[in-house]
């Protein structure tokens, strides 16, 4: 259902069908060695756009005291982040008239001014804490497109049965970097809690000293993370093609519908809003919840650190499951429905089971490190590998609309939620055990939506009939 069905003209594929009595693959399509360079290439710049996201969350503690944050301030900015996303329409056009080249080229120079402006090593802190926070969110502004190309890029490159494999891949690195910063960031910056009981006989100029070694610290990070961006940049300037020369599949060389066309088609489709909620809710408090997870953790008395490897295994397991139950959907295809469902209903349970630990005063329930570092890790498993299949399911239920504009809309969607929840994270920062009943709640939003949602898999036809 949409607000207008297709014409003939923009269903009609570029390539056609072989003979069925050769049994001969389409002569104009092709599968190009170089699509791993360009897969490589991009998920390397996914990657350090959520390390630079979530670049001050790990290290909140150390920020407060060597810039003088306040929580609230932590809170915004990792909510730079879902406010990049309100020019995404801007975004989605680049992307759809002139291509992935140069929408990505236009995110990576916005990483590079991002992390070039809150690199400044001002003295002034008030002036100091301004730049930060435009450096987030010119690295924000680089998310419409990083988050949501990977879907394209694998339809573009790859071959219908590497799709969900290259879409995972190129969905899942962004996590990964955020999961990395949540390492990088405690172990290169000091707790100023630990060294706070070393030198608590020492003199107020020890102290001093302290903080200055944690800024140097910070500043070395934020200077490794600039240089790394500005490589890459270089790198998608120097060779990233938006297209191959040949299509790689039937799917890939088929026309699509207008922009225009395409929008008015997915806010008109129920069964498109229905999944796409289903994904936004979840994804969208997850990555609000990760984002101040230290926060979260500093009551059951959690470390910086510790924090730091329970958000970093909980993302990771989540990536590494991701990419093998996307590899798994490629081979046993027309079963994304029920992937889903079990993966949201284990997120449902993960997410009861640290809540509930969380409140173990009330539950009695054992607070440990085990628990916490288990149900983490559970909870990141599901939901985070959970990301390519949604991306694939709602192509498959909106084609011939474009894959960049489709996960356009719903990584805008999955922003918006985490923008409100981190918009009220910053006038409520004293108890953070509701933060914790909202991921509960989502988790079994979302899978009361799946279970309701009827499954279609037009993309997947065409291809089939294309290949008998």
């Amino acid at each position: 259902m949409g607000a207008a069905s297709s014409t003939e003209g923009e269903r009609e594929p570029l390539i056609f069908p072989p003979n069925p009595e050769t049994s001969i693959q389409p002569v104009y399509s092709r599968v190009y060695g170089r699509r791993w360079l360009v897969l490589t290439l991009f998920s390397l710049l996914a990657f350090m756009q959520g390390m630079v996201w979530n670049t001050w969350g790990p290290i909140q503690n150390s920020a407060i005291h060597a810039y003088d944050f306040a929580k609230s301030d932590i809170a915004v900015l990792v909510l730079w982040g879902p406010v990049g996303f309100t020019p995404w329409l801007l975004f989605m056009w680049l992307m759809d008239k002139k291509g992935l080249r140069a929408s990505l080229l236009l995110s990576v120079f916005f990483m590079v001014m991002g992390a070039a402006l809150r690199s400044v090593p001002v003295p002034d802190l008030q002036l100091r804490r301004w730049l930060i926070h435009g450096g987030q969110l010119l690295n924000g502004l680089a998310g419409p497109t990083i988050m949501s190309a990977g879907p394209l890029l694998s339809t573009t490159w790859f071959a219908p049965d590497q799709r969900a494999t290259a879409t995972a891949v190129a969905s899942l690195v962004s996590y990964l970097g955020a999961a990395c910063s949540f390492i990088v960031g405690p172990l290169l910056v000091p707790a100023p809690n630990d060294t706070t009981r070393v030198m608590v006989a020492r003199a107020v100029v020890s102290t001093d000293t302290q903080i200055n070694h944690i800024r140097d610290r910070i500043q070395l990070v934020l200077y490794a993370e600039l240089g790394v961006v500005v490589v890459l940049f270089a790198a998608v300037l120097f060779y990233f093609p938006s297209r191959p020369p040949r299509p790689p599949s039937v799917a890939a060389a088929s026309q699509r519908l207008r922009y225009s066309s395409s929008i008015c088609r997915l806010l008109s489709n129920f069964r498109f809003l229905m999944i796409a909620l289903a994904y936004a809710v979840p994804t969208g408090v997850v990555a609000g919840w990760s984002g101040v997870l230290d926060m979260i953790l500093t009551p059951a008395r959690v470390s910086q650190v510790d924090a730091g490897w329970i958000g970093f295994w909980s993302v990771v397991g989540g990536c590494v499951f991701g990419v093998a139950m996307a590899r798994f959907a490629d081979s046993i295809r027309g079963m994304l429905k029920l992937i889903l469902v079990l993966m949201m209903a284990g997120a449902s349970l993960a997410s009861t089971w640290f809540t509930l630990t969380c409140l173990t005063r009330l539950t009695h329930l054992p607070s440990t490190a085990a628990t916490l570092y288990t149900s983490c890790i559970v909870l990141g498993i599901f939901i985070n590998s959970s990301v390519p299949i949604f991306f694939e399911l709602l192509i498959e239920t909106v084609y011939p609309v474009p894959e960049g504009i489709t996960c356009g809309v719903v990584t805008f969607l999955g922003n918006l939620v985490t923008g409100c929840l981190l918009f009220f994270l910053t006038f409520y920062t004293t108890d953070l055990s509701w933060l914790n009943w909202c991921l509960t709640g989502s988790c079994a939003f979302s899978l009361v939506l799946i279970l309701f949602f009827r499954e279609s898999y037009d993309r997947l036809y065409l291809d089939v009939f294309v290949s008998v």
